[in-house]
């Protein structure tokens, strides 16, 4: 299998990643090589157009991980783009019920079970035989991160082709109203995060998480998260730089 983030994520064991967001594709060439499950290319968030981030599908590649990559929306044009780049995960962001979630489907599948359309031209890195075994080797994530995504979870993890959420727990505390400065608030947003997990495992697929740091993988990690992120190279370069000024002597 190609994809050996999603092997070990079917066979039950974590795939941690590290997010790029600079439009750097040296910075992605740096991170890829260190170890990490996968490298997820951030166009939601992120400096990445069409061709940086197709360079940084290969230099993931050439690192030995598995190149992956957020969506600016769910849309049919801008998803096939990064698989037709070359990513072999899609995360969809802001997913609220099961049409949406099979909007992503139809978009990132290719027939009969979605209506992705063929002419990848940027996928070459990974092989021959492309059209054969992209279905079975792209990972497809939803990001459930409001009140009406956490009510509906388990319906959204029921469309078949979608093989797992990504929980975006900032927004799903904004989106629900939850204030995390009080213990209230950050016990219900645990309590909604666990509950969409469960809901994720119940329908048998990969529950995951967005996180910033070890600390806090760890912690999902063992609350059953398969899919996480650890942090990012934005935050990691600034956090060396402050850590360099703290231990000047001057």
């Amino acid at each position: 299998m190609l994809n050996k983030a999603k092997q070990k994520m079917l066979e039950g064991r974590p795939a941690v990643g590290a997010e790029v967001n600079l439009g750097s594709t040296l910075s992605v060439e740096i991170i890829a090589p260190l170890g990490f499950d996968f490298v997820l290319v951030d166009n939601q968030h992120g400096n990445w157009v069409d061709q940086t981030s197709m360079l940084a599908f290969r230099n993931i590649v050439l690192g030995g991980s598995v190149p992956m990559a957020r969506v600016r929306k769910n849309d049919f044009g801008l998803i096939g783009r990064l698989l037709d780049n070359g990513s072999l995960g899609i995360v969809v962001p802001m997913v609220n019920n099961a049409e949406e979630a099979e909007q992503a489907v139809y978009a990132t599948r290719y027939p009969p079970l979605g209506g992705r359309s063929s002419g990848a031209f940027g996928v070459g890195i990974h092989g021959p035989g492309y059209d054969e075994w992209a279905g079975e080797e792209i990972f497809l994530a939803v990001q459930i991160e409001t009140a009406e995504g956490a009510r509906n979870t388990k319906e959204i993890m029921s469309v078949e082709g979608i093989d797992g959420c990504w929980i975006g727990p900032g927004d799903l505390s904004r989106y629900s109203g939850m204030d995390l400065t009080t213990r209230e608030g950050r016990n219900l947003h645990h309590k909604t995060i666990e509950g969409i997990i469960s809901a994720c495992q119940d329908a048998g697929k990969i529950p995951g998480i967005w996180t910033g740091d070890a600390n806090g993988a760890n912690h999902w990690l063992s609350h059953g998260c398969l899919f996480l992120t650890a942090g990012a190279d934005g935050v990691w370069v600034e956090k060396m730089a402050r850590q360099t000024l703290e231990e000047l002597d001057i």
